[in-house]
């Protein structure tokens, strides 16, 4: 039987073959990552609560996605947000949304490549978006991340082939530091284009009816789409000069689908241009601002590394404080719990928590929420008989938050081999003196026991919920 061109990473040549070898054997979880946050198209509840939990799932992405929501190109109001789920409340949707695709792009190519061409490419991207998303007329949430999403993808096949450590890569850079003409060359060795290699990833990743407006071979159907076109052949000539010929050429488009005149235009993107220098910095990725026209001085502005995996009285305090907000306006049990939720795991540094329900029946308590990694065999399974006669039952607390310590021999479930096993911080959610909730975090597979200072921020989280619970009742 004949070998398929996807097993042999060597020699791809055709578009096909590049497309299959790029989403299954180079960038699988990139690419069902990016289709599964696409997927999430509607701002309802349910859907806000996927998109928070893809983001919490992943502690270096959370870090991120609160870094840029604390951005003024975000966050105009300059309100400080600590939790994703009060992010998406203030800032929208759609703006986390494409904050989670920004940081997922960069963090996954960047950690499988540091090559040169691939860091012209991201500066080029990023460029391109700031400046789509910047100049975009009739401002929507909606439309302007779906700009800046579409700047930044609008080359996603030359992104991902750069991430690549092949053969053909380095055949490729040989002849371009060698002066070959890029077209050409690309054909050559790829026996495609980068442009061919996007449209088919568009489609295969299955990234929005925008983006392959984007990136068609044909003209653009949107105003739209044709901002983004011009805004990233626009950051390709900046490299070199704001001035020129070809420069003239595309700040009189941009003049005309804006309705400005080329000067005034002008003026916009050299200011556009530091945003995007500063963006490069709240995505981690300062390496790229001496590749953007406009550059920050080193250091300026650059934020303190983030570790999520420890507690941070400042974050417990920034939480409590826009839970104590939340429940001054009209409570939402959904957010409120959400938002306990996230300063559980990030401001006390618990790896695992989970928020149970009483079911319909009054018997059981089962999975409503479930936050962090080895957490999706919770959502059929984590059930605590309200009786308390099984070995889940133990977890059940008495009338205040406490917590649990297995004792010697505890059985651990058939889904989680953590659960029982290890220390825990349990905290029951109260109606008419009868448990109606339970809130549950540990710090598996590490196990350690939480100290005193953690559960007493534990119970301050709790309490909000709680008190969201009894004013809903009352209400």
């Amino acid at each position: 039987m004949a070998k398929t061109e996807t097993k042999d990473p060597l020699r791809m040549s055709s578009t096909q073959a590049w497309v299959d070898y790029l989403s299954q054997v180079e960038l699988p979880v990139l690419a069902n990552t990016l289709k599964r946050i696409q997927e999430l198209t509607d701002s309802s509840n349910s859907t806000v609560n996927e998109l928070a939990r893809v983001i919490l799932n992943d502690a270096q992405l959370t870090s991120q996605v609160l870094r840029l929501s604390n951005t003024v190109f975000y966050n105009q109001t300059r309100t400080q947000v600590g939790t994703v789920s009060r992010a998406i409340t203030l800032i929208g949707f759609d703006a986390v949304k494409s904050m989670a695709i920004s940081s997922l792009i960069v963090d996954t190519l960047l950690a499988r490549s540091d090559r040169s061409h691939l860091l012209k490419c991201l500066a080029r991207a990023l460029h391109g978006a700031v400046q789509a998303r910047c100049l975009l007329p009739r401002r929507n949430e909606q439309a302007l991340e779906e700009v800046f999403i579409g700047g930044l993808l609008m080359n996603i096949g030359e992104l991902a082939f750069w991430s690549c450590d092949t053969e053909q890569a380095m055949e490729l850079e040989q002849r371009l530091l060698d002066g070959e003409p890029a077209l050409a060359s690309q054909k050559a060795v790829l026996k495609s284009t980068f442009s061919e290699i996007t449209r088919g990833l568009v489609e295969a990743w299955s990234l929005g009816s925008f983006i392959k407006d984007v990136v068609s071979a044909g003209k653009a159907n949107s105003s739209a789409a044709r901002l983004v076109r011009h805004s990233v052949e626009m950051a390709r000539l900046a490299e070199t000069s704001w001035r020129g010929a070809d420069m003239d050429n595309i700040m009189g488009k941009l003049g005309r689908e804006l309705g400005e005149t080329p000067a005034a235009v002008r003026d916009q993107v050299r200011v556009n241009a530091g945003e995007a220098s500063k963006i490069s910095v709240s995505l981690g990725i300062p390496q790229v601002r001496a590749m953007l026209p406009e550059t920050m001085p080193p250091g300026a502005d650059e934020p303190e590394p983030v570790d999520p995996t420890h507690q941070d009285p400042n974050l417990q305090l920034q939480i409590l404080r826009d839970l104590a907000e939340c429940l001054t306006d009209k409570p939402d049990i959904n957010q409120v719990c959400q938002m306990v939720m996230e300063g559980i795991q990030r401001a006390l540094g618990m790896s695992r928590v989970a928020l149970l329900m009483s079911d319909r029946t009054g018997t059981r308590l089962i999975p409503r929420k479930v936050m962090g990694a080895a957490t999706e065999g919770w959502r059929d399974s984590f059930i605590i008989e309200r009786k308390g006669n099984t070995p889940l039952g133990k977890l059940l607390p008495g009338e205040g938050c406490a917590i649990y310590r297995p004792q010697k021999g505890a059985a651990s479930p058939e889904f989680d081999q953590w659960l029982g096993k290890v220390p825990a911080l349990v905290g029951p959610l109260m109606a008419k003196g009868r448990v109606v909730g339970l809130f549950y975090a540990d710090t598996a597979p590490k196990g350690s026991e939480p100290d005193a200072a953690q559960l007493s921020a534990f119970s301050h989280f709790v309490r909000h919920a709680q008190i969201c619970l009894t004013l809903l009742a009352v209400s």
